[in-house]
């Protein structure tokens, strides 16, 4: 009694006796929650700060220009053919050409291999002024229909692609719609260059965005074609083609894998590209290139981005440790200094 009555006459001996007898209220959550733990806030001193900056700057520059020599050591070839392919007669009419169904598409053009490519040789396909991104066409597809096909009743969200001839349309929606549909072909030495056309989508996109057996259905079949067609024998899960258009990109310029050639070629090389141009881009002002490009451990194509990204952060932070330094010498600021 006389320690009890002791403690709770005591100033705060209350919470001393209830933390005597309680080990609920002694241990490391109590005093968390009751703000009694220690704690350590991190004051920087001007010279820290300098450091700091200096640290930044002495190891993201040199980052930067390794990432621009690996971006640098990538060999590229990008032609531009949508221009050099319309026929003479109709340079002045463009969407005529593309429109008129009785006019060959095909043409031939041939690159020379300036430095030597190491297969695996990438091949893309750029379109540039294709907004890909708006939101109206990024909305027009339907997800679910995608995975389990013509049971999907609710496809609202492929506006204005839904139907045609009074029956849905599988796979609906602008962006299946408008499916890029030129393709390309590859010749050394008269000798055609194998080209890989398989696994160049995603896996996560084969196996669980799109159902392996869902077929197009009514696919192409209205009053205006937009683009590219499908095989109704083939699923929905093995049309790469289709697969790679339908994620969209972020910007209007983009680059879309197309298949892969996996031989070598040498400098001096000549490679024959036998184009079929039949993708609507002129109505919109676009352009087309082919692109070849091998690839290093930096990825595949010229990007100097990063690397001048990099460099831009590292000299940035060794100007601001110089000016800092320069400051902190002719006006030295005591450490506590509040003004």
């Amino acid at each position: 009694m006389e320690v009890e009555e002791a403690s709770t006459s005591a100033p705060g001996g209350g919470d001393r006796a209830d933390r005597a007898f309680s080990p609920a209220r002694s241990g490391a959550l109590y005093r968390f929650k009751q703000q009694n733990m220690p704690s350590w806030k991190l004051a920087l001193t001007p010279g820290s700060v300098i450091m700091i900056f200096l640290v930044i700057g002495f190891f993201f520059i040199p980052m930067g220009l390794i990432f621009l020599h690996a971006s640098e050591r990538v060999v590229e070839i990008a032609y531009r053919y949508d221009t050099d392919c319309i026929p003479e007669p109709y340079k002045n009419d463009k969407v005529g050409y593309i429109k008129d169904s009785s006019v060959s598409k095909n043409c031939t053009r041939k690159i020379r291999v300036h430095k030597y490519m190491k297969a695996p040789i990438f091949v893309y396909y750029e379109l540039d002024n294709f907004y890909q991104n708006h939101r109206r066409y990024v909305k027009s597809r339907n997800d679910k229909q995608l995975l389990y096909g013509i049971k999907q009743k609710d496809i609202g969200s492929c506006d204005p692609v839904q139907t045609a001839n009074g029956l849905p349309i599988l796979p609906c929606g602008l962006i299946a719609w408008s499916l890029f549909n030129d393709s390309f072909n590859f010749a050394r030495r008269a000798e055609p260059l194998k080209l890989n056309r398989k696994n160049i989508s995603w896996q996560s996109d084969r196996e669980h965005k799109f159902g392996k057996d869902v077929y197009p259905f009514n696919f192409q079949n209205g009053s205006l074609i937009g683009g590219g067609s499908l095989d109704p024998k083939v699923p929905l899960s093995e049309q790469e083609d289709l697969i790679v258009w339908m994620r969209t990109a972020a910007l209007p310029k983009f680059r879309k894998l197309y298949g892969v050639i996996e031989v070598d070629l040498d400098t001096g090389d000549v490679v024959s590209i036998n184009i079929a141009n039949n993708y609507n881009a002129y109505s919109f002002g676009g352009g087309k290139r082919v692109i070849m490009t091998t690839s290093k451990w930096l990825g595949a194509g010229k990007n100097n981005f990063l690397g001048l990204a990099y460099l831009v952060t590292g000299t940035s932070s060794l100007l601001l440790s110089i000016l800092f330094a320069m400051i902190h010498v002719r006006n030295p600021r005591p450490r506590g200094h509040s003004t």
